[in-house]
């Protein structure tokens, strides 16, 4: 296993700071629409990151953002379509141009309503901090949702886990056999948060929210193909203790080598309500998060994730600089150990 980083990395400069904190490995996604994509367009974001000693090994290609705001890709776990035809066969084609332009995996995410956040908190020494809290989210429905709440229904329509379920294993028999031929892992992100087993918000089951959800999806099309892109900060905030049941919800997808992709984040809470916060200060004990990867040979990239707002003229880059650095200290001791 070693450190990695996922971004827009449109400067030279951006990819010489990534080789100089010692991150040479690297998911980027092309700023072109989908729908242009070329084998060609994806060899040259790889050979672009080549010239810095970086591998680009992977690239999104279904968002995280609300699946109605996608005109390429939002219509493939909406409710059947001509829509959702073509953009699933849209899937199956960029996943053979990865595949031919020498990539290792494609991480999407299966999630129709998009990320759920309440209003932020203050960490320390100010930073902001991402926040979710299940009761404040139906009382006033979230930021991110304008004009949401919990008794609103979306506009696509309720679906139940039985019908999400059905669209999660039409869209499963359509992409991984490709994804065998062209030997490209699929690795899906959770929906971020998970509020609950056949808990419902606007009408829609967030089944890949909780971990009983991915090891259905594992099993649902069993395949070297078909694995996740594990959120440590999702997983931790689908338990009702983190800190103590994270270490096998990792032993039980790794044990089966369908962790394909590792976002390093810890939380303060759990199940409904908690805080996004730096890897040092959370529930959980990231140092043994990574010894656990190393226990069952985890072998692919650690990335940051979610780093709070902080102060300063570039919030972003320190946030993340700061995190790559944790990381390294923390692959040092797991391989240490």
């Amino acid at each position: 296993m070693y450190i990695g980083t996922q971004g827009a990395f449109a400067e030279d400069h951006d990819l010489e700071m990534l080789a100089q904190l010692g991150v040479n490995n690297i998911d980027t996604t092309p700023r072109e629409p989908i729908n242009t994509w070329t084998t060609e367009l994806l060899t040259s974001y790889r050979e672009r990151a080549a010239k810095f000693g970086i591998s680009l090994e992977m690239m999104h290609f279904i968002g995280s953002g609300s699946a109605l705001t996608d005109e390429h890709t939002g219509a493939i776990f909406l409710k059947p379509s001509d829509a959702r035809e073509r953009q699933l066969d849209l899937a199956c084609n960029v996943i053979r141009m990865a595949g031919e332009a020498g990539l290792r995996g494609l991480n999407y995410n299966i999630t129709i309503l998009g990320h759920l956040r309440t209003e932020s908190e203050t960490g320390r020494g100010g930073a902001r901090l991402s926040t979710f809290n299940y009761e404040e989210l139906l009382a006033k429905g979230s930021p991110r949702q304008k004009g949401a709440s919990g008794s609103d229904e979306f506009e696509d329509g309720p679906a139940d886990a039985d019908e999400m379920w059905e669209r999660i294993d039409y869209w499963l028999k359509r992409v991984v056999p490709v994804a065998e031929e062209y030997k490209v892992q699929l690795a899906c992100h959770p929906s971020d948060p998970g509020i609950g087993v056949g808990v419902t918000y606007r009408g829609v089951d967030r089944v890949l929210g909780m971990t009983e959800g991915f090891k259905k999806l594992i099993d649902l099309y069993p395949s070297d193909y078909n694995g996740l892109n594990f959120c440590v900060g999702c997983h931790s905030e689908c338990l009702e203790n983190p800190s103590q049941e994270i270490f096998d919800t990792i032993r039980y997808f790794g044990e089966r080598k369908k962790l394909f992709n590792i976002h390093y984040r810890n939380i303060i809470g759990s199940l409904g309500k908690f805080v996004e916060v730096f890897p040092d200060e959370g529930d959980v004990d990231m140092i043994d998060v990574m010894r656990v990867l190393k226990e069952v040979d985890y072998q692919y990239m650690i990335m940051p994730d979610h780093v709070p707002g902080i102060s300063g003229p570039e919030p972003g880059r320190v946030g993340m600089a700061y995190v790559f650095g944790y990381i390294h200290a923390a692959l040092q001791a797991a391989n240490a150990s």
